[in-house]
Order: structure tokens, then sequence, then C-alpha cells
């Protein structure tokens, strides 16, 4: 018996990702056209967005446990949330939520541990990279990280909430991205974090320089193994 994968959407983009991402890698695994079942349910972004500017993480969470309770009553039986940056408020969320949550960052941190990284660079957005949401996942794994400088934090936060979470694709952004991942590698990382489920969509191994930790398709593919293994225990 196959597990209701539940996504808490936030940002139209990186959620599409998530879910596009499952239901083409199903198949390999499921046969022609099979994927899990999937509900999906999102709060409108800018109540998450007004939370985050206020600094509230309290409200982000109640924002996040409406939605757990909104996906069980759909059939869900587990939580993933394709978006980085609102994991700050989890600690909140996991002994209220009706529903158990695979947790980007840790999943993330435990790819990094297969692949050998000992330093890994940081991208999102300003809220997530400030946080702590992957310095104690990469932690729990004995790997060192770096955030970029201030300055960086707040030219990639714009370019994530003005751009990508728009579907805006614009060239000299890109470069830009490029450009503050080879000073990443510069400063000694030898991987970089894509932790903000939209870069993925203008950032790949084809185009870094460091090799790439993919937040959203990583987070996909865990909630689709977890989904047809369902004896294995959701974080």
């Amino acid at each position: 018996m196959q597990l209701t994968i539940g996504i808490a959407a936030c940002s139209s983009e990186g959620a599409a990702l998530c879910y596009r991402t499952i239901c083409a890698r199903a198949p390999a695994l499921l046969g022609p056209h099979g994927h899990p079942n999937i509900v999906l349910y999102g709060h409108s972004l800018n109540h998450y967005v007004a939370a985050l500017e206020r600094g509230d993480l309290h409200n982000v969470a109640e924002l996040m446990l409406d939605t757990a309770r909104r996906l069980s009553a759909a059939g869900a039986d587990f939580v993933i949330c394709p978006d980085n940056t609102i994991h700050a408020a989890m600690a909140l969320v996991r002994d209220a939520s009706p529903l158990p949550w695979l947790h980007i960052a840790e999943i993330v941190a435990l790819e990094a541990k297969k692949r050998g990284v000992r330093k890994a660079a940081i991208l999102g957005t300003k809220w997530l990279v400030d946080s702590d949401v992957y310095p104690d996942a990469l932690a729990e794994q004995g790997i060192a990280y770096l955030r970029p400088e201030t300055d960086e934090r707040e030219i990639i936060g714009r370019l994530i909430m003005d751009e990508l979470v728009n579907d805006i694709q614009n060239g000299e952004s890109i470069r830009y991205f490029q450009n503050l991942i080879a000073r990443m590698k510069s400063r000694g990382c030898d991987a970089v974090i894509l932790g903000c489920t939209e870069i993925p969509i203008i950032i790949t191994d084809e185009n870094s320089l460091l090799p790439t930790l993919d937040s959203t398709r990583l987070l996909a593919d865990a909630a689709l193994h977890h989904a047809i293994s369902p004896r294995q225990e959701a974080a």
C-alpha cells in the first residue's frame, strides 16, 4: 500500500517543480504513467512573506499547521514543504502537527554526507541564509558551511522574491548566481546548496562551478521513495 503525499505549497514555482518532479520520476518505479497519490494545499504567499518580514515564526507555524490539517483531511499521510525558508518554524510545527513532515534541510544534509561534501555554500532567501535551518542540519552530519556575505544575501534574496517566485528568468540574474557560486568556491566550498526551491529552475550542475545540492528535487525524490515504502517512518 502506498502513502499519499501532502504538499504544503508556499511559492507556486517551488511547489510546481516539486510536484512535476515526483510525477516525472515515479514511472521508473511504478510503471508507465504511475505516481503516488498527491494532495496539495497552499496559503497565499503574501501571508508567509508578511510573517517573515515581522520575524513572526509563530504565525508561520500557524500557517503550516493549518495546511497540515487541511492535507490530513484530504487524505495525506505525511507532508513535504517545497520551501526552505519556512522550515525555520519547523520546531514549532512537528510536535503539534496531525501529520509527520519530511524536513527538506535534513534530506539535503544527508545527501551531502553521502556525497562526501566537506563545506557547503548555502544559497537562498535572506531569511533562510540568516537562519539556522541548514547550519543545524549540516552540523548533524558533521559538514561545515559558508553563508554569502551580507550584500550578496540581499541581492540573491531580491532576485528570488522579485523574479524567481514570479517565473521571471533573467540572464543577468543567472550570471549573478553563477558568479556568486564561483566566489563561494574560491572561499573553500566544495558544493552549493540550492536552498531556495526556485533556484534549481535556473542553476544546475551544467552551469554551476560547484556541484549542486538541489533541495527541490532531493525533497521530491525523498517523498516519492517514502510514499512507495510505507514501512519507513517519516522524520
